[in-house]
């Protein structure tokens, strides 16, 4: 087989995303790459991120898992391994609302191949759908393999006449999106009884190495609330 990296396209890239549960666009990018790494160093190998003849030994002995999906239900098991259930916020004005589709085209702008995020909590507290949670997703650069990701609708202020890329961040969430939330955290912790529950915020590098990560080391403020510690 051909020796894949990041700028590979074609067929073959595809036959990889697709064992790697990534969307198999057949574009060899940064998801790609770090799925690569990822499944690299789970077996043994130097996580280079370049698929030469031993990861592709490895990647023809995996084999394909069974979905755990229910008829009816939204919440399913993924078959990816998932360590980490990261919280995030749209960035968008407080009562504004925002779908699934509103978030797709932002995200599909960007040149992405879907949204990001596997669960969306709207204002109203309901919990909808995003990107299959058997794909990779794109929230945490970094983490994406093996996290879920969960966004709810809001995370700035709507002062009249600022620009929203003026806004500050701040912890929008409606009653009925606290408890769409936790009631979501709560089955994902059912499925994924060893994963962390963490808000973006909290991969933040602790610069100045005191164990603690504090709002100036923040890379960002998403999602704007203590996620960390409210669902501990």
């Amino acid at each position: 087989m051909e020796l894949l990296k990041r700028g590979s396209r074609g067929l073959a890239v595809k036959i990889v995303q697709k064992k790697l549960n990534l969307i198999d666009d057949g574009i060899f990018g940064v998801l790609t790459e770090e799925a690569v790494k990822n499944f690299q160093r789970e077996h043994g190998l130097v996580g280079d991120g370049i698929v030469g003849q031993k990861t592709w030994n490895a990647l023809a002995a995996e084999k394909e898992c069974e979905s755990s999906e229910e008829p009816g239900t939204i919440i399913r098991k993924s078959k990816r391994r998932i360590d980490r259930i990261f919280i995030h916020c749209t960035a968008s004005p407080e009562g504004k609302p925002m779908t699934v589709s509103d978030i797709r085209r932002v995200h599909k702008a960007k040149g992405w191949a879907d949204l990001g995020y596997h669960y969306v909590v709207y204002l109203d507290g309901s919990v909808h759908c995003g990107r299959d949670v058997d794909k990779v997703g794109a929230h945490v650069d970094g983490y994406n393999s093996n996290s879920i990701g969960v966004v709810y609708v809001g995370g700035l202020e709507n002062k009249v006449g600022v620009p929203t890329k003026c806004q500050k961040p701040k912890d929008t969430r409606t009653f009925a999106q606290k408890e769409g939330l936790r009631d979501l955290v709560e089955q994902l912790k059912k499925l994924y009884p060893q994963a962390q529950v963490l808000g973006h915020r909290d991969i933040s590098p602790d610069k100045n190495g005191n164990g603690t990560v504090e709002p100036f080391e923040w890379i960002k403020y998403c999602p704007c609330f203590d996620a960390k510690e409210e669902y501990k």
